[in-house]
């Protein structure tokens, strides 16, 4: 099998060692970077460094690259549209891109109703977009969130997030009328039960929230991402979200979906609330929507999105006509490829190995996901559940060293995540798997010695809809 992982010198190389130098005299510390590396370009899953080094890419820009790096057909669209004009901003002079975009969305996103989309510039600002025509429709205020989400980092979206260090700390004060609940965590779940034995009581909450916490009437949305991105890919079982709709539609609460990460295919739909069935009435995507460019659309139900006058929503940048061209050609690539359906079969190949992990290493906590976003969940103690970031670090380090990007997540960054481009081959995926397998298995011998392998089956979470979504719990 050809080897796509080429390692000419020792990580990081000369080159992005002095670039590393020239960063930190003239960038601030706190755009962190997860990687020692600098690149210099990228194809596919595969990515190359300053100093020739050939990396499989596990990250995809933070879920950006659904698509892959630099897909032929959106490069030249692209190409073909910066040829023609650059901007016009919208609110000024209308441009065909943005409309035949907004048509897209309005097709591919679920539900079976009328609906309007309109552009911005990032997944935070879709959110904050997205409250905002909430607000304005219901005339009401609250905004109900949950702990472990992530939602951005401008002040709403800040505010909406749960995640302390390093997103808040010392950035406040944060916005009013933002009321937080727990969230569908069933490897720690907040009220110590059980699925399915627990009466999905995570969902349920949300009416004693009503009576203890917040007064139904005075909340305008429920904002929630259907699979927790940067919290960690936590997902809730089947009946959580129709039981947390009901109890919205009861009170006149509008539900919106946060797909910024787990849009575009990553889960083995579109979207990942199809996976539950959702229809929600606002859906904010961003990330892979683009292959790369600068995007965030905001669709709702038409009559919803109307609310705001003319001139109340939008932005110099947003919509901007060549990121449109290459989230049409993105989308296309989508669609005509059927890269859902590759997710699923990646999903179940990273699966597969992970929850043998389970049963060899006794680090491992939880293995959970949905499509080709999978996630491990690494722990010093598998009673006590306490969080191993520090071996996840290690664990990092190794990856890198030896060619493969990956990166971490949880509240308690102990999580390892997978957002390898869909465009991935075979054989990429495998050696990357070997690549990370390897360096678990290293990392966790050098903290005692390895277990031996269970010879009990590792309890799997239920995998409801045969929607491919499972964890072991």
């Amino acid at each position: 099998m050809k080897k796509h992982i080429v390692i000419k010198t020792a990580i990081p190389g000369p080159r992005s060692q002095e670039l590393m130098k020239a960063r930190q005299a003239a960038i601030p510390r706190g755009p962190y970077n997860m990687t020692p590396i600098a690149i210099a370009r990228g194809e596919g899953a595969i990515l190359e460094d300053v100093d020739g080094n050939r990396y499989i890419d596990f990250a995809g820009g933070i879920g950006v690259l659904n698509t892959g790096h630099a897909p032929r057909s959106v490069v030249q669209a692209v190409q073909q549209q910066a040829e023609k004009f650059l901007h016009s901003c919208f609110h000024v002079t209308m441009n065909e891109p943005y409309i035949r975009l907004a048509e897209t969305m309005n097709r591919i996103t679920p539900g079976a109703f009328a609906k309007k989309t309109f552009f911005v510039n990032s997944g935070a600002e879709g959110v904050e977009n997205a409250v905002k025509v909430a607000r304005n429709y219901t005339k009401r205020g609250g905004i109900i969130c949950y702990e472990d989400a992530f939602h951005g980092r401008t002040l709403l979206a800040m505010s909406l997030t749960s995640k302390v260090q390093p997103y808040k700390d010392h950035f406040g004060p944060y916005a009013p009328e933002i009321h937080r609940m727990p969230y569908s965590y069933c490897y720690r779940c907040p009220w110590g039960k059980k699925y399915p034995g627990c009466n999905i009581e995570c969902a349920t909450f949300l009416e004693d929230f009503f009576k203890r916490y917040v007064d139904p009437s005075t909340v305008a949305a429920l904002l929630v991402e259907p699979i927790l991105g940067e919290g960690g890919f936590v997902m809730p079982p089947q009946e959580y979200y129709p039981i947390l709709v009901n109890i919205c539609r009861k009170y006149g609460i509008l539900v919106i979906a946060d797909e910024v990460q787990t849009g575009f295919g990553r889960t083995g739909k579109m979207f990942a609330c199809e996976h539950w069935g959702i229809e929600p009435d606002i859906l904010v995507a961003s990330k892979s929507i683009a292959a790369g460019m600068p995007l965030a659309s905001v669709t709702g139900r038409a009559e919803i999105m109307d609310a705001p006058i003319p001139g109340a929503l939008g932005g110099t940048f947003g919509g901007n006509p060549v990121s449109c061209a290459a989230a049409l050609a993105s989308i296309e690539i989508l669609e005509k490829q059927n890269l859902m359906e590759k997710a699923v079969k990646i999903g179940e190949k990273v699966r597969d190995r992970f929850e043998g992990l389970w049963k060899k290493c006794a680090f491992v906590g939880n293995v959970r996901g949905a499509g080709a976003m999978r996630a491990i969940e690494f722990v010093k103690d598998r009673g006590t559940k306490e969080p191993a970031k520090e071996l996840v670090g290690r664990i990092m380090q190794i990856c890198h060293e030896r060619g493969l990007v990956v990166i971490n997540a949880g509240t308690y960054g102990n999580v390892i995540r997978t957002l390898m481009p869909l465009a991935i081959t075979e054989e990429q995926l495998e050696e990357g798997l070997d690549v990370l397998e390897g360096a678990i298995l290293e990392a966790a011998q050098a903290l005692q010695p390895a277990p031996v392998e269970s010879k009990v089956p590792a309890p799997v979470a239920p995998r409801p809809g045969g929607t491919g979504i499972a964890g072991v719990v």
